[in-house]
């Protein structure tokens, strides 16, 4: 069994306590998201954990745990998103150079082997045109190339409730990506500056074929990733809780959504930040469950 902790909210960052407890208890408890009277119980026992898959943009918190993880007999690997924006899009997200600081320190603590960059979501718009992207991932590739092996990246999907927090800003958005004059040209010189430092670049659940332009379609739940790493074979079934386009294998997700503190305006998981801070103020580190605001 793979545990992916999450895609729901940021648990390295915000729940760290809570995630070593339960690793002790042996178990965590998570809550249907569409269907609270319905919780499930995960088996958190090393005997029955393949790999666990942290989603995170900023892992220090956790970094103080990792050893007992080692100890305990987990493998592990992380998701580690660093993009450029600043807070008109990504809220209280750590100033991006502290991001940066931590996912180096990460990455020489663990191996870069083990930590992907996500440069994820690409937002276009008027302000975030394709030239920012472009100078913007170039400076970032700069700095994390030597932390890592890897680049997933993908563009917002603008759901209903995006459409709305992107809406308070004074920017216009494209949605239409693929319309655009120098699209293409745009996502091969993402590959090519990808390339040019030794990086793997690979897309996550996009529906548009990238492959042309030097991009592959990717896992970030990979089952390959987890066989190269920890030489151990887990089930290579499409996750089908997942949108048709993602290649993730199946996994169990521990998170909750409502509960990342980011605030980031282009999130699916959260119905806004108020919600998630009154959340994270009633929050238990022993419950089993990170549970919901009603």
């Amino acid at each position: 069994m793979i545990i992916s902790a999450s895609r729901r909210t940021d648990i390295p960052a915000f729940y760290s306590k809570w995630f070593i407890n339960r690793i002790r208890a042996g178990f965590c408890d998570v809550v249907n998201p569409f269907n609270r009277k319905q919780t499930s119980r995960i088996s958190l026992l090393p005997q029955d954990v393949d790999a666990i898959v942290f989603w995170t943009r900023n892992a220090l918190p956790l970094m103080q745990h990792l050893d007992e993880l080692d100890r305990r007999g987990y493998s592990y690997y992380f998701l580690y998103t660093v993009t450029p924006y600043d807070k008109d899009l990504d809220g209280k997200n750590p100033p991006l150079q502290k991001r940066i600081d931590g996912f180096i320190k990460l990455a020489d603590k663990i191996g870069k082997e083990k930590v992907r960059w996500r440069y994820d979501p690409i937002v276009i718009g008027s302000k975030h045109h394709f030239q920012y992207h472009e100078e913007r991932f170039f400076y970032l590739t700069e700095r994390l190339c030597n932390s890592t092996e890897s680049v997933i990246i993908s563009f917002v999907d603008y759901y209903k409730k995006i459409m709305h927090h992107m809406a308070a800003t004074d920017e216009k958005f494209e949605q239409e990506l693929g319309e655009l004059p120098f699209f293409a040209d745009f996502v091969q010189n993402l590959a090519g500056i990808a390339r040019s430092k030794n990086l793997q670049i690979f897309s996550c659940a996009e529906t548009r074929d990238l492959q042309n332009y030097g991009v592959l379609p990717g896992k970030c739940i990979d089952d390959e990733l987890i066989r190269k790493l920890f030489g151990k074979m887990v089930s290579q079934r499409k996750d089908p809780n997942q949108r048709k386009e993602c290649g993730c294998v199946v996994s169990k997700d521990i998170g909750a959504y409502n509960t990342c503190l980011y605030n980031c305006r282009y999130c699916y998981a959260g119905t806004g930040y108020d919600v998630a801070k009154k959340y994270f103020s009633q929050h238990e580190p022993d419950a089993p469950a990170l549970g919901f605001v009603s």
